[in-house]
């Protein structure tokens, strides 16, 4: 293509852009938040410069891309403006739970934003931190040791591996102990909602599987792309990319976590009549 087609295209995917962000979201509510930062090259940018994601979940269990931000290294600061904005385009009503990795920038931004959120940290994430944190010959069994906890059935027997975890690794190997100590409730949190939807939240997935296929383009145009462009290229590869997602398991039970029930080990806690 000519250059001058070329950049009729990257304005259309600006303009684009700029309408998605501005879009109205009065009513609408997600479930379930996925939340990251895609680090991607750029040509006229020495750094490498985050973009913070959202992928929320609605009430039929349908995801869709709800934020994307041009962030600096996932900071508190950019994550609160993200989730600001939103709020101000009409998401008032905060996710029942939040999915993300161990970036603090995000979880404090969070009080600010959606405080009745609660956190789920990624198992997959903390899994490669606290193995890392081991020497090889060990991870091996250190690693079902991890899985015991998030494969466990209810959140007794989870508690239960989770200390067998510290006390066998902490005299030792500290680092990797607290590694997981630090995070016990937020790595416990998925106890408290349907067991059909733990498989969805013991990871970010949604938003690594989705990057994985949108490196594989921008890649391909690196030293091509402004940071600007670059954000309204990612936006259109993502947007194309959600016609694949699947909906969520049990999405009958969303409505439910919507509105309050109490779950606990995965299943309905029966109320008594007032």
């Amino acid at each position: 293509m000519s250059p001058a087609t070329l950049r009729r295209l990257k304005q259309g995917w600006q303009d684009e852009l700029a309408q998605w962000q501005q879009r109205d979201l009065t009513g609408k509510r997600s479930v379930y938040f996925w939340v990251d930062g895609v680090y991607l090259e750029t040509r006229l940018e020495e750094a490498r410069h985050g973009i913070l994601v959202i992928i929320g979940a609605d009430a039929k269990g349908q995801k869709e891309l709800v934020g994307l931000w041009d962030g600096y290294r996932e900071s508190e600061q950019s994550w609160k403006e993200l989730l600001l904005d939103l709020k101000s385009h009409g998401l008032a009503q905060a996710p029942a739970l939040a999915i993300g990795d161990g970036a603090l920038g995000f979880w404090k931004a969070l009080r600010h934003g959606y405080g009745q959120t609660r956190w789920q940290r990624c198992w997959v994430q903390k899994t490669a931190n606290g193995l890392d944190k081991l020497p090889k010959d060990l991870q091996p069994q250190a690693k079902q040791r991890l899985q015991a906890i998030w494969m466990a059935p209810d959140r007794q027997r989870a508690a239960l591996a989770f200390d067998l975890f510290i006390a066998t690794y902490e005299a030792k190997y500290p680092k990797a102990a607290e590694c997981l100590a630090q995070d016990r409730e937020e790595l416990l949190a998925l106890y408290d909602f349907p067991a059909e939807h733990w498989g969805h939240m013991r990871t970010t997935n949604p938003i690594e599987s989705t990057f994985a296929t949108v490196r594989l383009r921008t890649d391909k145009t690196r030293g091509c792309l402004s940071r600007v462009t670059m954000l309204a290229m990612v936006c259109k590869l993502s947007q194309s990319a959600a016609k694949r997602w699947h909906r969520l398991r049990a999405a009958h039970d969303l409505p439910e976590v919507m509105n309050g029930m109490i779950f606990k080990d995965g299943l309905r806690v029966q109320q008594d009549a007032a």
